[in-house]
């Protein structure tokens, strides 16, 4: 039975919309992941929003609970039914059917098409919802609705805001299976498992507490897939279900250790769970990185890998288990498989990573542990843990549990606060102040003619100061509001429009960046002198035609990277000014010289054919039949803007664009680099910047030719190439000829050679010296190249050229080391060179 399929065929019937999974990075702020199916409708509940045609929807949603204040992952692998990733199955009224319809259908679906039996089905309702009470006793008998407090049965979305009593059906499992003192209606035992939680949003909660119905009531409800599929399957294990075991069955393979279903299979658990999260999240965009999202990634798939560890796995094994996750999960999540390869890729090259100093950290773990007395783990031991050797620090926390310990907190949270407060000395934000979304929607929209116009009469709407407060007149610094705009607000990249705004023949504002609000434009200024209902002129800088360049530039630059490297290349960021572009992209390794010269080439010749640039609206599924590439995470609306350059670049994009290629001139490549793991960046230059690019080359060229009266460059490069090795050929027969003038000097049987030698290569001298003289010890210092070098040699195993340089090399401050006949180091102080080579002569001669 597909329980997903069912469940969304049944409320599609009874007149909802079906609303795909939305991305697990929500567009909020407050939150660092979904969590809940009812996120990506959170601004129709809360108003901000209008409720949508029809006024009621369902979904089945991916959601994630690790890090942030849901947080399921240390339990993730030890109980029956924790995970980092879920679905979430649900319906939704915006203002539309409530309580007694909401019931109906949740018993209709739970009896009728799931065919549970109604005699292990229980009911928990609010201790104040009678109204509940009263429609559920149409359905179940009086005594199995229990009335619950607010700890269970009352939903709130935040400390204010929309919330309201809930009504849960719970599934009792069975007395024969399950029989611990928690194993009662509401306690913490498996016995009666809650599947489907009716949140009845009936009242507004204000900042004092207080209640007040709400004009239209709403419901939202969740059930989870991985829960009810449980029951379904009659296990009593989520990890027993279709949806898990041949994950676990994966990792028997890899591993070739047994699976058992008690604590002993924790291990194959996590590793099946994660391997879930850091997929999806990988598929979605979120990359492996230090702090946010990224970080929670990086410890969820650091967890697996450890659990993997644990199971005599030494080199990366995560990444193979994916095949098997979209063998099943691909057919109702299709960028699952076109993401496949670029997630493998990123996967193990983030498991190389922490292989590669895993049992470094292990070893530093078991010390620590084995010299810690108490209950207490040391706080700066898990911070270096974290910090050198990439544990995070609950994986830290999930080794001591297991023997009973804990992390001294306090004292890792200090040294993490102030590795922050470095950080956050080297960083200036913006300082802009976040305006209230709410504040604008008295003025409604403003349109944007920017793509038609660069100049444009119109009037001014609204006026804001500095801080965001509304000022009917403005003088000096501020943001203003206009009825029409031509000013392009940043997005997608491309940043936002600068100009002027004139008053007649005046100008009365500069305008120095220009931003999106919801669905308003507004730009910034500065020498403002501005009122409301001003009739004024808004002129968009003329650089803007120089972004367009580069913004047409990057989706050629994306189109090219996709032909020249594979369909696996998408975009993971990008940034459009007007003297250059910068875009980054899915990729697992760095672009060899051949593949950025065969896109630079690319790019040129679609410039030089001309091609007409066309951009037309149209319905998005008619977008992506043309081949138009939809990024995952944003959001678009029913109808979309689609950039075309011919067959070569078709994208959705809100942008300003070129009419055609030819207006771009040239494009080059300047630089291409790593960002993180599994994405790499590429910035590049097009329109006048391209040429001034190409004119600094070649001024460089002309330079250097009349500086060295040469006619060609390359023929005096090659000659150049030619003196430079006869001066390498000189400098090494000088240097043969001062080794044969050095005398060793003996003492008790030892020829010791302590010498000072300026620009030379001390260490060809010492493998010399070592290779004609006997019974040698040799200490060799100099300046080479601005720099200290200290060579050390010892044919005496009584003295350890590693040792020596240990001892001497810090009089120059520096450092190094090496094996007993031969080590080197450095320093940086050259005045004291003479200092240490006399220390060295009183310890030997």
């Amino acid at each position: 039975m597909d329980i997903r399929k069912e469940f969304l065929d049944f409320f599609e019937k009874k007149g909802h919309k079906v609303y795909p999974s939305s991305p697990l990075v929500p567009d909020d702020p407050s939150l660092l992941f979904t969590n809940a199916g009812m996120v990506q409708f959170k601004p129709i509940f809360t108003g901000e929003k209008p409720a949508p045609e029809p006024p009621r929807a369902c979904s089945s949603q991916l959601c994630m609970r690790a890090g942030g204040k849901h947080n399921d992952l240390e339990n993730v692998g030890y109980t029956n039914r924790h995970h980092t990733l879920f679905e979430m199955l649900g319906n939704f009224s915006f203002g539309d059917y409530f309580k007694e319809e909401a019931i109906a259908y949740a018993w209709e679906f739970v009896t009728e098409v799931l065919k549970l039996d109604k005699d292990r089905l229980w009911i928990t309702i609010h201790e104040s919802d009678d109204e509940a009470g009263k429609i559920w006793e149409k359905y179940v008998s009086k005594d199995r609705i229990v009335k619950m407090g607010d700890k269970d049965n009352f939903w709130q979305m935040g400390d204010t805001g929309p919330c309201g009593p809930c009504s849960e059906i719970h599934y009792d499992q069975g007395a024969d299976k399950f029989n611990s003192p928690e194993d009662y209606l509401g306690g913490e035992g498996d016995r009666f498992l809650e599947i489907w939680n009716l949140v009845f949003m009936q009242y507004n909660r204000d900042e004092k507490g207080n209640l007040t119905p709400l004009p239209k009531p709403s419901i939202d409800t969740g059930m989870g897939l991985e829960r009810i599929t449980a029951i379904k399957e009659g296990v009593t294990s989520n990890y027993e279900t279709s949806i898990f075991k041949p994950l676990i069955n994966r990792v028997v393979e890899i591993t070739g250790k047994e699976y058992f279903t008690d604590k002993r299979g924790a291990s194959h658990r996590v590793i099946a769970d994660h391997i879930r999260a850091v997929t999806f999240l990988l598929a979605q965009g979120v990359r492996f990185d230090r702090e946010g999202r990224g970080y929670v990634l990086r410890r969820i798939l650091r967890r697996g890998v450890r659990h993997g560890y644990m199971l005599g796995m030494k080199e990366p094994f995560m990444y193979k288990i994916v095949d098997t996750l979209v063998n099943q999960m691909g057919h109702q999540y299709p960028y699952l498989i076109e993401k496949k390869e670029a997630v493998k890729d990123a996967m193990k090259m983030e498991e190389e990573r922490f292989f590669a100093t895993i049992d470094k950290g292990m070893e530093l773990f078991k010390e620590a542990l084995a010299k810690t007395t108490g209950d207490i783990f040391s706080g700066e031991i898990a911070f270096k843990l974290y910090d050198t050797y990439g544990f995070p620090l609950d994986l830290t926390q999930d080794m001591l549990r297991e023997v009973g310990k804990r992390v001294d907190i306090e004292t890792f949270e200090k040294l993490m606060n102030e590795q922050k407060e470095r950080a956050r000395a080297n960083w200036k934000g913006s300082g802009d102040k976040k305006i209230n979304l709410k504040d604008l929607e008295k003025y409604g929209a403003n349109k944007f003619v920017g793509y038609e116009k660069t100049s444009h009469k119109t009037k001014i709407k609204a006026l804001f100061d500095e801080e965001f407060n509304e000022v009917k007149e403005l003088n000096g610094s501020g943001w203003v509001m206009l009825e029409e705009t031509p000013f392009y607000a940043e997005s997608g990249g491309q940043i936002g429009d600068k100009g002027i705004i004139k008053c007649g023949d005046e100008i009365c504002a500069k305008v120095v960046d220009t931003k999106k609000f919801d669905e308003r434009n507004l730009s910034k200024v500065e020498d403002a002198k501005l009122k409301i209902g001003d009739e004024v002129e808004a002129i968009v800088d003329e650089m803007r035609r120089e972004i367009a360049k580069h913004h047409s530039a990057t989706h050629l630059l994306h189109a090219a990277l996709r032909k020249v490297l594979g369909e696996h290349v998408t975009q993971a960021g990008s940034l459009v000014e007007a003297n250059r572009l910068r875009f980054d992209f899915t990729h697992p390794k760095a672009l060899t010289k051949e593949e950025l010269d065969k896109i630079e080439e690319m790019v040129n010749n679609v410039i030089a054919r001309g091609i007409k640039g066309e951009v037309a609206e149209m319905p998005i599924d008619e977008a992506k039949k043309l081949g138009a590439m939809a990024l995952f995470g944003e959001k678009y609306g029913d109808i979309v803007r689609v950039v075309k350059f011919g067959d070569f670049s078709v994208e959705l994009c809100g942008g300003i664009h070129v009419k055609n290629t030819a207006e771009i001139g040239s494009f080059y490549i300047t630089k291409e680099s790593g960002v993180s793991a599994g994405v790499r960046r590429i910035e590049a230059v097009a329109g006048l910047s391209a040429y001034k690019y190409a004119k600094g080359y070649r001024d460089l060229v002309e330079e250097i030719k009349a500086e060295n009266k040469a006619k060609d460059i390359k023929t005096f490069i090659e000659k150049q190439k030619e003196e430079i090795k006869k001066l390498k050929e000189e400098i090494k027969t000088l240097q043969k000829a001062a080794v044969k003038e050095i005398k060793p000097i003996e003492k008790n049987g030892i020829n010791f050679v302590i010498e000072r030698i300026d620009n030379a290569n001390l260490r060809e001298i010492a493998t010399d010296l070592k290779g004609k003289i006997d019974n040698l010890v040799a200490f060799l210092a100099g300046v080479n190249n601005g720099k200290v070098s200290i060579v050390a040699v010892s044919k005496i195993p009584e003295i350890k050229a590693g040792e020596l340089i240990k001892e001497f090399a810090p009089i120059v401050g520096g450092k190094g080391g090496g094996k007993p006949d031969f080590a080197q180091g450095g320093g940086k102080d050259e005045s004291k060179i003479d200092e240490m080579m006399n220390k060295v002569k009183e310890k030997f001669l």
